[in-house]
């Protein structure tokens, strides 16, 4: 707040992702993951630099186009679910296609295909107070596909969830992986990103270090 108070967040990050790319991203709380993140997911613009997403230079939309990238390029996963309380597995999942016009019949076809997706055939009708968190995720999993996105972008995904869900839900990504997502997962715990085949940690607004996950080298 106030130009004598500004924060650099992100000092000179430069970073390539390429499609079909699993990518974790790591750092303690204020070293600018989040920033980041929500950069990639084009909820903020830098003030400095460029990013360019699928051959377009999005740094430089206005807030108009940049919410047409979201909606069509990003695929959202929270750690918080952000499912309407009252609104249907299927009606959740429908958001994203209602808010870019698809026709109602196409609409629910493909919102039926995310859920069946991830395994949720018998829970379409359910709201969320009535499913398990790890059901839960799998509806905002099905939420973040259903446009087809060019990343899927999973904040914390497991943070809310058990143990064994959260092996779940990570299992779920490497099948969504595998069938040619690209992947970008902010956690700060290691044991999940090393479900990445990727980490990139960040300090202190700063690319600390970037090389392949354990299970990958």
């Amino acid at each position: 707040m106030g130009a004598e108070q500004q924060v650099h967040a992100l000092r000179g990050i430069s970073v390539r992702i390429k499609h079909n790319e699993y990518v974790a991203i790591m750092g303690p709380s204020g070293s600018g993951k989040s920033t980041l993140m929500n950069l990639i997911g084009c909820l903020d613009t830098p003030t400095q630099g460029k990013y360019w997403l699928n051959s377009q230079l999005v740094s430089e939309l206005d807030d108009d186009q940049l919410a047409r990238i979201r909606n069509k390029e990003i695929g959202f996963v929270f750690q918080t679910f952000n499912l309407l309380a009252r609104a249907t597995s299927l009606h959740n999942v429908e958001l994203p296609l209602i808010y870019n016009g698809t026709p109602t019949q196409e609409r629910l076809e493909r919102a039926k295909k995310a859920l069946s997706d991830v395994g949720l055939d018998g829970r379409m009708h359910h709201k969320p107070n009535e499913l398990s968190g790890g059901q839960r995720q799998r509806v905002a999993i099905a939420r973040a596909l259903v446009n087809s996105p060019s990343i899927i972008l999973a904040d914390e995904p497991t943070g809310n969830l058990d143990s064994k869900t959260g092996v779940e839900i990570m299992a779920l990504f490497d099948s969504l992986h595998a069938k040619g997502n690209t992947i970008v997962l902010v956690t700060h715990e290691p044991d999940i990103a090393e479900y990445a085949h990727r980490v990139v940690h960040i300090r202190d607004g700063q690319i600390f270090s970037d090389e392949p996950s354990k299970r990958f080298r």
